[in-house]
C-alpha cells in the first residue's frame, strides 16, 4: 500500500490512492487511527483516501481524522490532496474534487502554492453568545458546507501569549459544550493588524491543537467580514504552522465564494510496511 506524506501550513496529512478500489473503505477508520498514531506509526492530523468521482469531478477525496472518525471537509488537506492530483497526473492546475460537504474548486498557483474554494457557509452566526465556567462567552458559530463543518469563532486578547494549559481547557470545553450539537472545531483568534489575524485551533477528533486549520481560518474571516473588522480581501491569517491567505464575496449579510490559498509541502512518499495494521 503505497502512500504520501504532506502538509499544509504544518496541518499534515497521509493519503492513500484508491482509485482502483483495493482497499475496502469499511477499513478506512481502522487504517487511519493506525498510520495517524505519531508514536506508533507515519503520524498525521488526518488522513485522505483518493476514489473515483461519483458524479463530475476529478476524483473523491474521502476525508478522516486521526481517530478514525469520517470527517466531512479539511481545507489545507483539500489544497495538499490538489498538489497529489497534479503531481500524479489526476487532474490539471484546475481540478473539481468531491468532498462529503460538497465539490471543492482548487487551483495550482505554483509548484508548491495551492489555492481552492471552499464551501460556502451553511451556518453563519456572528453572535451565538456561550456561557462557559459561569461567564457568558463572545462567540459565532459557523458551518461551511452541507453537511456543514462546525466551527465556534472566539476572540482572545494577548492570545499569542495566552497560557497554554488555559487555552487548552476552554478548547476542549467549547468543543463539547451543549451549544455545539455536532460538537465544534474551536477557532481563537485576535486581530493583530490591518486584515491581519493570528489564530489557533483545538479540533475536535483530534483532540488537541493543530499546526492550521483552512476551514477554520475561512470561518474566522467570514465572521469578521460580515463585522465589518476586516475587509474580506487577502486577509492574512498567520498560525502556529505559517501563513494562510483568505478572500470572500460580502453581499448584505450573505458570505460567499471563500478562497484558502497557502503552501504545501510534499514531506515523502513510500511504502506501508506496518506491521500492526491489520487489514
Amino acid at each position: 500500500m503505497k502512500f504520501w506524506k504532506m502538509n499544509g501550513a504544518g496541518n499534515d496529512f497521509v493519503i492513500i490512492n484508491n482509485m482502483n478500489g483495493q482497499i475496502n473503505p469499511e477499513k478506512y477508520g481502522v487504517i487511519a487511527k493506525t498510520l495517524c498514531e505519531r508514536h506508533m506509526s507515519i503520524g498525521a492530523d488526518g488522513m485522505m483516501f483518493v476514489e473515483k468521482p461519483q458524479g463530475d469531478a476529478d476524483y473523491r477525496m474521502v476525508f478522516y481524522n486521526s481517530d478514525g472518525n469520517m470527517g466531512e471537509m479539511c481545507g489545507n488537506g483539500a489544497r495538499c490532496i490538489c498538489r497529489f492530483g497534479y503531481e500524479t497526473g489526476l487532474a490539471g492546475e484546475v481540478q473539481t474534487v468531491e468532498t462529503t460537504a460538497g465539490v471543492v474548486i482548487g487551483y495550482r498557483m505554483s509548484e508548491r502554492l495551492y489555492k481552492i474554494r471552499l464551501n460556502d457557509p451553511s451556518v453563519l452566526e456572528v453572535n451565538y453568545p456561550v456561557e462557559l465556567d459561569g461567564t457568558m462567552r463572545e462567540c459565532a458559530y459557523v458551518e461551511l458546507g452541507n453537511p456543514g463543518i462546525p466551527h465556534a469563532v472566539v476572540p482572545i486578547v494577548g492570545l499569542a501569549d495566552f497560557p497554554e494549559r488555559l487555552l487548552f481547557d476552554m478548547g476542549r470545553k467549547l468543543r463539547y459544550h451543549e451549544a455545539f450539537p455536532k460538537g465544534a472545531n474551536v477557532n481563537f483568534y485576535e486581530i493583530t493588524g490591518e486584515d491581519e489575524i493570528f489564530e489557533r485551533t483545538y479540533e475536535r477528533y483530534v483532540e488537541d491543537f493543530t499546526y492550521a486549520c483552512g476551514t477554520g481560518t475561512g470561518s474566522v474571516v467570514s465572521v469578521l467580514t460580515r463585522k465589518g473588522l476586516v475587509s474580506g480581501k487577502n486577509v492574512k491569517v498567520n498560525m502556529t504552522g505559517g501563513q494562510l491567505i483568505i478572500d470572500v464575496d460580502h453581499e448584505g449579510d450573505r458570505i460567499s465564494n471563500i478562497y484558502l490559498t497557502g503552501p504545501t509541502n510534499m514531506v515523502c512518499c513510500g511504502e506501508v510496511t506496518d506491521e500492526d495494521l491489520n487489514i
